[in-house]
């Protein structure tokens, strides 16, 4: 049997068939979408919280909050299109 390195890609080749390889990939797409998410945020934040001219620490909440979300989302998608490339393989 092969061995498995993390425990990630041990439970995720034991329990849904897919090789670590797979794994890292998906892993990968998900942290990538996510930095790039992060950065178009916070400049996307940082544009609208000035245009609106919001008030001191509502400028701070909503870049927050635009950084995150955008973050969250681009994650997403990048990583469930890694995973639906993976699958075809």
């Amino acid at each position: 049997a092969r061995h498995l390195a993390s425990p990630v890609a041990r439970v995720a080749h034991t329990h849904r068939g897919m090789d670590s390889r797979c794994v890292n990939r998906v892993t990968t797409g998900a942290a990538l979408g996510a930095t790039v998410g992060g950065a178009v945020g916070a400049c996307y934040g940082t544009y609208e919280a000035f245009a609106y001219k919001l008030p001191g620490a509502l400028k701070v909440r909503h870049i927050g909050r635009a950084t995150i979300g955008s973050s969250a989302l681009f994650g997403l998608f990048l990583g469930a299109g890694s995973l639906l490339q993976c699958g075809r393989r």
